[in-house]
């Protein structure tokens, strides 16, 4: 029977259009099938609930019945959650790509009874309009194309099928050097805006792998433009109305080159990837700005982020009541009925709150013509009225919450509050980490194999390797911040369960599939980087962390492997890898520091001062008594110095003498972090 099965799916986008007069089916093999017997092709319409185009072609095409009846006449239409199925939405994403079109979402795209695409095109409107045609023409193109000239049809899926099957030989790039690495460190730094931050143009991303690169650049190369360029980028983006100054927590990009108006959408990703880099950078800098929005960011994670049993949720959505950012803007007089008219005109001078606002009549709240923050006595202020406000704004209606629970995304989170939590000697943070590490241990694995995505316990998608890779990297920033061996042995079971299902025993690396993923036309390999780090270039630095730890030479070779399946496409273009590049850093140079407490409490100075400086990649570790198995054979059995805290920097399979005092600490990890 024809009908829309959306309502028996889990995942809120998919139950977003439940509703529809579509008869859209969930990916999978029925879907698959009924498009064999029909003789139809596919319209696959790939988005996510925090999508505001994808909103907005819903509203107009998909809830329109004359548009409904032609889709439902002429095509088999499948919703897919991109979030929930990353790999499908990866590969016909990159046949957009192929016929030479911008992605983005929602994604539209047109297959043949075997699931290959052979025409596609993202947001089509109702009527034609910004120089796109009408969605129901396209329609009718379509299907008269699709049955009327089959050959046609047929070479382009072929062409793009194989297209995306193609990958590089390995080995015929250059092998990754301090010498490409500092070179390429100085150019990113010079395609930075020097007075905004990001990447010079508009719109602006926060692009965490690049500027994780360009930090590790900036480090190890002492390069001084590259330190300012991250530094500015996060400071600009902070006082910037990307982020939620009464809130917490960033939106996914801006619109204009000021950070000035974001898409109001705030993903979990975005957050716990600029939480990890903000912690590091402020490491270095020691700056109050990003201090606060650390904190002020993982409040907001706490609060409106935990699901159930303690993991985190995917995101919010950029609109409430039908328009784009109306839960986030202001007017002066609700300012002024908020806070009264003394308090409301200090808020509105230094949020930049005006009549004629500065997004469609209303005001988005910045700090951009502030220098930095204001005297303690003013934050202490300001904080005070943002309270207000916030409880205010609670009453409104809320943008709608994706609930589900996605592995990849929380081992993102997972990493940073690990960290976030042992820099700032905020022990709740790592508590957090570890109540969401246990959630996907318990709830989110099934026979030894992760779940990709899990909703009120139910969970079909199977997991990809970016769940592996980041949840690695959870596993062992929790073992560096509580010492948990389980942690570590898990992190080295998932290596093996990668090793088994997505090793391209071929050529190396991984693939983004597992073997046995029965739903997907082809197995895509990529390491390039997208708006979360390449499953690739985690493990890279995973494999070399694990290798550091254990001494066992697997694992640094593995990293190798990936180093050399990815040659080529490095050759080609360096600045489309910028994740792989940083994680070379750690495979040229593994760093490990080791704390070993003395008889007494650890010397909170020596501490101390091993927190105070950047050492990003570097595995620290806190030990009690001596040294055991972890580490270099030049480290195994070191203990504590006469009984005093004593700390240990190693490189490779070098390790510094004994250090005791915080002085010395700071001149050894300085020495040894950098090069030339």
């Amino acid at each position: 029977m024809s009908r829309n099965r959306l309502g028996e799916e889990t995942s809120p986008y998919l139950i977003q259009h439940k509703d529809n007069p579509v008869h859209w089916w969930a990916w999978g093999p029925e879907a698959l099938a009924e498009a064999k017997r029909t003789g139809k092709p596919i319209l696959l319409s790939v988005g996510y609930s925090a999508c505001h185009w994808c909103h907005v072609m819903a509203h107009e095409s998909f809830e329109d019945e004359v548009t409904a009846a032609v889709m439902n006449d002429h095509f088999v239409n499948i919703k897919v959650d991109r979030e929930e199925r990353p790999d499908i939405d990866a590969i016909y994403m990159g046949a957009l790509h192929r016929l030479g079109q911008q992605g983005g979402w929602p994604l539209t795209m047109f297959l043949d009874g075997d699931a290959r695409p052979f025409w596609g095109g993202t947001y089509f409107p109702k009527v034609s309009l910004y120089g796109r045609p009408a969605f129901v023409d396209v329609l009718a193109r379509i299907s008269d194309i699709y049955q009327k000239e089959p050959g046609k049809v047929a070479g382009n899926a072929e062409a793009l099928v194989q297209a995306l099957s193609e990958t590089s030989d390995g080995g015929a790039g250059p092998t990754i050097d301090d010498a490409i690495l500092r070179d390429v460190t100085g150019r990113l730094a010079r395609a930075v805006d020097p007075v905004h931050g990001g990447v010079a143009g508009a719109p602006k991303f926060p692009q965490w792998s690049f500027f994780w690169l360009l930090w590790r650049g900036a480090i190890r190369y002492r390069n001084g433009q590259a330190k300012a360029a991250v530094t500015t980028t996060l400071e600009r983006m902070s006082m910037g109305g990307i982020y939620d100054h009464l809130g917490g927590g960033f939106a996914r990009y801006a619109v204009d080159e000021l950070w000035l108006v974001p898409h109001f959408e705030k993903m979990l990703y975005d957050n716990a990837l600029l939480v990890d880099l903000m912690t590091e950078v402020w490491r270095e800098m020691q700056s109050p700005l990003l201090a606060a929005r650390v904190e002020e960011t993982i409040a907001w994670l706490a609060r409106e982020m935990i699901v159930d049993g303690g993991a985190f949720a995917s995101a919010l959505d950029a609109d409430s009541e039908g328009e784009e950012g109306r839960f986030y803007v202001w007017s002066p007089d609700e300012i002024d009925a908020v806070l009264g008219a003394d308090d409301a005109a200090l808020f509105k001078e230094i949020y930049d709150v005006t009549s004629g606002g500065n997004f469609e009549g209303h005001t988005i709240l910045n700090r951009r013509e502030s220098g930095g923050l204001g005297s303690p006595d003013q934050e202490h202020r300001l904080a005070e009225l943002r309270t207000k406000l916030l409880d205010a704004r609670a009453k409104r209606t809320r943008p709608g919450w994706d609930d589900k629970v996605l592995a990849d995304w929380n081992g993102l989170a997972i990493a940073a509050l690990a960290r976030a939590g042992t820099v700032f000697d905020r022990p709740e943070w790592v508590t957090m980490a570890q109540k969401a590490f246990t959630f996907v241990v318990e709830r989110m694995t099934v026979a030894g194999r992760l779940v990709h995505a899990v909703r009120h316990g139910k969970g079909r998608a199977p997991a990809v390797a970016g769940d592996y890779a980041n949840m690695i990297w959870a596993a062992l920033r929790l073992y560096q911040a509580a010492g948990d061996e389980s942690a570590l042995a898990q992190a080295r079971a998932w290596v093996d369960v990668l090793d088994t299902h997505y090793w391209d025993e071929e050529r190396g690396g991984y693939f983004t599939a597992a073997d046995d993923t029965q739903d997907v036309v082809v197995r895509l390999k990529s390491a390039s980087d997208d708006a979360t780090p390449s499953a690739n270039a985690v493990m890279v630095s995973n494999l070399t962390a694990l290798g550091t730890l254990t001494g066992e030479p697997r694992f640094a070779r593995e990293a190798e492997a990936i180093m050399q399946a990815f040659s080529t496409d490095l050759s080609r273009n360096l600045g489309a890898h910028t994740g792989l590049l940083a994680a070379a850093i750690d495979l040229l140079a593994p760093q490990l520091i080791v704390l070993i407490e003395g008889k007494e409490q650890p010397h909170p100075r020596l501490e101390a001062a091993m927190r105070s400086l950047s050492v990003p990649g570097a595995l620290e570790l806190s030990v009690k008594g001596a040294v055991d198995d972890k580490g270099p054979a030049a480290l195994r059995g070191k203990s504590a110095d006469g009984g005093h805290s004593t700390a240990y920097v190693c490189v490779g399979p070098q390790c510094s003498l004994p250090v005791t005092r915080e002085e010395d600490l700071r001149r050894v990890v300085i020495d040894l972090r950098s090069v030339g």
